[in-house]
């Protein structure tokens, strides 16, 4: 007997269980997007906990709001409008589990099953997942080298409903690919003409290794439908669960009692540590150490793939984020090979085919190079490339 709701079947194929499977002994993972965990800061973070519990009250310990601790909304938006020119503040700003749940917030406010909803292809398949218990209409949008091809997006609007529009403009996961600033302006204007909310993903905003820095899409609104989210995951540590949405009062209110009745609040704790954390470090300092090791990383990965891998692949070399989207030839099938080739290799990478809501594309891979040693790097490409060469002349000489 069955009596689990239809979701249930859609979230259950996302792929998101084999992307956070433990490691076996002597894996490398390319798969998540794992942050280099010697980068954390857990000295002056546990420097943190100590002083937020020697001077805090026991209110420390005691419910709080739904917004989440009020200085750190407040210094949110003083960063905001130092870095990407959002305008907001501290009673528009709300804490949230990691950018994740503002996904899932906006969703839940937005969806309503079969409503249209457009989505870059590739995406986050972490989006994806959320997006799928709520069992919209997706509608697919190729991703290129600057962002999502807008003359598609155009056409779906004018033919389709469409309630909102998903986009991480900034190295785009899975891509690494930067929206340029003529497509941000347009996606904005076709938003407000075809009455669309836009939810904007900014998670990776800060990791910019090379290349100048673009506007937000959120920046431009003046009509207030464009729903920001980002998340300290990717600049300080996962394991915070602390990410953050901004929106104008209208989607903001309603967004807030999803909140409220979600969770009640994030961890006043954990946001009480992160807040002192903020007040006795410089985090663009921090950032910068980070920049400086995942640029380093990332080159020693697009100098493996350009030694490895077969000459019919393509690969992405990003300005940041964390991610290089390998493509092979169309009709190769990167879903089995990734089942096949993990025996031999022991390397493990997200195939594209939960990328797609479509489900579709199989040809291509998300490969993260922040998470391993520069060695691990190298090692992992070469069995990878290798593999991958020999897979695909078995493929040729087959065919």
């Amino acid at each position: 007997m069955n009596h689990v709701a239809s979701r249930v079947q859609r979230t259950s194929n996302s792929g998101l269980d084999k992307l956070f499977q433990t490691a076996k002994a002597d894996q490398i993972i390319f798969s998540a997007g794992y942050p280099d965990a010697n980068l954390f800061p857990q000295k002056a973070l546990a420097q943190a906990a100590a002083t937020t519990f020697t001077t805090s009250s026991q209110n420390l310990l005691q419910y709080k709001n739904s917004l989440g601790l009020a200085s750190l909304r407040e210094k949110l938006v003083a960063r905001t409008a130092d870095k990407d020119n959002i305008k907001t503040d501290a009673t528009h700003v709300m804490l949230t589990q990691g950018a994740q749940q503002g996904i899932d917030l906006a969703a839940r406010l937005m969806l309503n099953e079969n409503d249209g909803l457009i989505v870059e292809g590739p995406t986050y398949i972490g989006a994806l997942a959320a997006f799928q218990a709520y069992e919209p209409t997706f509608y697919e949008v190729p991703i290129e080298t600057d962002g999502m091809n807008v003359e598609i997006l155009e056409k779906i609007l004018k033919q389709h409903n469409i309630k909102m529009i998903y986009t991480v403009p900034d190295f785009q996961n899975p891509t690494g690919a930067v929206m340029s600033l003529a497509k941000r302006q347009r996606v904005l204007e076709l938003a407000n003409e075809y009455d669309v909310v836009i939810l904007e993903d900014g998670t990776y905003r800060d990791l910019r290794y090379s290349g100048e820095s673009l506007p937000t899409i959120k920046s431009f609104d003046t009509q207030g439908r464009v729903i920001y989210v980002s998340s300290f995951s990717k600049i300080i540590a996962p394991s915070l669960r602390l990410g953050w949405l901004t929106a104008e009062d209208h989607l903001f209110k309603d967004l807030l009692n999803l909140k409220s009745a979600a969770d009640i609040e994030s961890s006043n704790l954990t946001m009480s540590i992160l807040n002192e954390y903020l007040e006795e470090n410089e985090l663009d300092d921090h950032i910068e150490i980070l920049k400086n090791n995942y640029r380093e990383k990332k080159n020693a990965m697009i100098q493996a793939m350009k030694a490895y891998m077969p000459s019919d692949a393509k690969f992405t070399d990003p300005q940041g984020g964390f991610f290089v989207w390998l493509t092979m030839p169309a009709d190769f099938d990167m879903d089995q090979f990734s089942d096949q080739q993990l025996i031999n290799t022991n390397v493990r990478f997200t195939p594209s085919t939960n990328l797609y809501p479509s489900g579709s594309i199989k040809n291509g891979a998300r490969i993260n190079f922040t998470g391993e040693s520069i060695s691990n790097i190298k090692l992992g490409i070469q069995k990878l490339g290798e593999a991958l060469s020999q897979a695909w002349q078995d493929q040729t000489v087959n065919a």
